[in-house]
């Protein structure tokens, strides 16, 4: 395509946890870049999905919820959800459309209302949602910021997704694409396999590992077979904790492991060793190298 009609923007996609954020994004580019759970604050740094609709490249930042934050792991989170939408083209307010809306939301709304850029108001899970209480919830969002759309929408579905993108596409400004066509993240391959694996936690441990645990990749290697060989470490602050990752006999981790190299190895379209330890490491979300690696800054 010659780049003179080409057009490329910025969406920052921002919401309170658990509106859908995520599973939007990764319908968007039509591949998963995000990983998703039913638990809250799944997201915690900024990530860029790079979707692709006719000459337009639509960079979607997916931020963490936005929440009140209590400590330094939430305000480092909240930051990054604020800062993924600096500069951006236009601002996507992604609600969950069956939970309603309720203080967390209005508050976003509220801290988006005097914002410049243009502003869309994405009602998320309606194949879910009580549809008589719909027009209710845009309503009442669009008399606290002035949308210039509000789109009724179920990523997980994909009902109102191609009328969604299209008019993302025609909303970007003209301009070269900022990535080379196939791309869909900005993240890294070490970044992605930490991911995963932490997505792997969530969703098979659910409230049995609480909120603060991470996922460190301290190796990743090339093989010569073209196989690619990945050492991460799983951080929790207590004994007991280990002992929920590991599982009796150590068939926890098994699994866990399982399921993260089985996704790898789709992803990354090659062989995958994976080999988890798990550290209790107290107070590792007081630790500045660990936010680093997580691609956090340091809040004070």
């Amino acid at each position: 395509m010659n780049p003179e009609e080409q057009r490329c923007g910025l969406v920052a996609v921002v919401g309170a946890p658990n509106a859908g954020k995520s599973t939007l994004v990764n319908a968007l580019v039509g591949q998963k870049v995000a990983i998703v759970s039913p638990k809250a604050q799944t997201t915690r740094t900024r990530l860029l999905g790079v979707a692709i609709e006719g000459d337009a490249q639509i960079l979607l930042v997916d931020t963490p919820g936005i929440f009140e934050p209590r400590r330094r792991l939430d305000r480092a989170m909240v930051a990054a959800a604020w800062e993924g939408a600096e500069g951006a083209d236009i601002i996507a307010l992604v609600v969950d459309g069956k939970g309603g809306v309720g203080p967390k939301v209005t508050a976003v709304a509220e801290r988006i209302a005097n914002r410049p850029e243009p502003k869309h108001l994405v009602l998320n899970k309606v194949d879910i949602a009580d549809k008589a209480k719909l027009l209710a919830h845009a309503e009442r969002l669009n008399a606290i910021t002035p949308f210039a759309e509000t789109w009724f929408i179920s990523a997980q579905t994909g009902d109102g997704l191609p009328e969604f993108k299209s008019a993302l596409a025609n909303a970007m400004p003209p301009g070269p694409w900022h990535y080379p066509e196939g791309q869909v993240s900005d993240a890294t391959e070490r970044a992605l396999a930490a991911e995963v694996t932490r997505e792997q936690l969530y969703l098979q441990l659910h409230a049995e590992l609480p909120y603060a645990s991470a996922v460190e990749t301290e190796a990743f290697k090339e093989r010569p077979d073209g196989s690619v060989e990945i050492h991460q470490q799983i951080m929790v602050e207590r004994p007991t904790q280990r002992a929920i990752v590991l599982g009796k006999g150590g068939q926890q981790i098994k699994q866990i492991g399982a399921k993260a190299r089985a996704e790898l190895t789709q992803l990354l379209d090659r062989p995958v060793h994976l080999y988890l330890h798990v550290k209790v490491r107290p107070g590792w979300d007081e630790d500045r190298d660990v936010y680093r690696d997580i691609g956090l800054d340091w809040v004070e």
